[in-house]
């Protein structure tokens, strides 16, 4: 980051988004494509922690099609924060969210036919049409209208004048290995229900299953629209796509240390003392970001933070608000001690060294979509 200015002021740890690397890898995504099939770009969780409506400008200026949620608030959320292209949620949610779908032009999942005979229902009293897109299940078995029975299900709501066909979906649940059975037969019936919608003359609208690692691994998956999730934010979903694209972090997280001092050998840190100075050489800084900020408690004493340049060992049990980390002199590496207000990188790059979500995930016993989340949920946010 350039300068303390951009640095919050109220809080001395924050994240930092960087523009220039989310437009890259969007554009990556966009590279994979024809020149008639779309992208949607997946927002949900606030961008995976990354900020919603500042990610949702960059994609869309960089020719995204339509935009993915979670829920019906995220994509009021983008709404009014000025986002205008076509927004699916990724799930059908309650009949009661019905007139805030219609009000803001957000199209639901829709799997069940009283959500869909009540979505035409209040869709035809306001004087519209309510786009959906058809979750079709396939095989992961959370969400959708089982692939055997897409024609019954379309048969029982067509008839409504309220409602139209947008696109057609499924979700893959082992897209990593896309050689393996269980993804070839999660989308041979995904293809013959669509094949089944088509042959029965059914509208079937934006056609799309891929998403991040299938949109990689698998051109020949993409249909009308691919689903980009976490590598929009430059995290792999895999280790079989790190070959494939290149994809940039565009999240890193930094704070500044508040408090330096040099505990007696034997002395305690944090609660529990399960850290002891072992000598006098020891520097103990303590940095204003802690588990309730995404920094895990089951990191404690296991990881390490950037300083100049330099891997830290963090030590002591990280507290909800704030940790501590040891900047130790030995005979033979000798670095300058931190200062009031000195700069530390959590995650992210700093000289030839860096801490990556991976890295964290890893130690957590998790995946680096988990780690990026819990980031972004009380940090702030700083775009560059």
């Amino acid at each position: 980051m350039a300068g303390s200015s951009r640095r919050p002021l109220t809080r001395w740890a924050w994240v930092e988004i960087d523009r220039g690397a989310l437009r890259r890898n969007t554009r990556a995504f966009k590279n994979l494509l024809g020149p008639r099939q779309k992208l949607c770009c997946v927002v949900k969780a606030d961008a995976y922690g990354h900020g919603a409506i500042e990610c949702a400008k960059v994609m869309q200026s960089t020719g995204a099609d339509m935009f993915a949620v979670a829920t019906v608030d995220e994509g009021v959320h983008l709404r009014e924060g000025g986002i205008n292209a076509p927004i699916l949620v990724l799930s059908e949610p309650p009949l009661e969210t019905i007139p805030m779908l219609l009000e803001h032009r957000i199209m639901p999942s829709v799997y069940t036919s009283d959500f869909a005979l009540a979505y035409g229902e209040y869709a035809v009293q306001a004087g519209t049409v309510g786009r959906y897109h058809l979750a079709i299940e396939t095989g992961m078995n959370r969400i959708g209208v089982h692939y055997t029975e897409v024609l019954d299900f379309r048969r029982s709501i067509d008839f409504h004048r309220g409602i139209v066909c947008d696109g057609v979906f499924t979700h893959f649940a082992t897209a990593d290995d896309i050689d393996g059975w269980d993804y070839k037969l999660q989308r041979r019936r995904f293809d013959e229900a669509v094949a089944a919608l088509r042959d029965a003359g059914m509208e079937c609208g934006v056609v799309h299953c891929d998403n991040t690692p299938a949109s990689i691994l698998d051109p020949e998956s993409h249909h009308d629209m691919i689903r980009a999730g976490i590598g929009l934010y430059g995290l792999q979903p895999c280790d079989a796509t790190r070959s494939r694209l290149a994809l940039e972090p565009v999240m890193s997280v930094k704070a500044r240390v508040t408090r330096t001092t040099h505990p007696a050998m034997g002395e305690g840190v944090g609660y529990g003392f399960t850290y002891r100075v072992p000598r006098t050489t020891v520097q103990i800084c303590t940095l204003p970001i802690g588990y309730a900020d995404g920094l895990s408690r089951t990191l404690s004493n296991r990881m390490d933070v950037l300083y100049r340049g330099e891997r830290m060992r963090q030590v002591g049990n990280i507290c909800m608000d704030q940790c501590m980390v040891a900047v130790q002199q030995t005979p033979i590496h000798q670095i300058r001690e931190a200062e009031y207000g000195d700069e530390m990188t959590i995650v992210g790059r700093d000289g030839d060294e860096e801490i990556t979500m991976d890295e964290m995930a890893q130690l957590r016993g998790t995946i680096n979509y988990e780690v990026a989340c819990g980031f972004g949920m009380r940090l702030e946010k700083v775009y560059r």
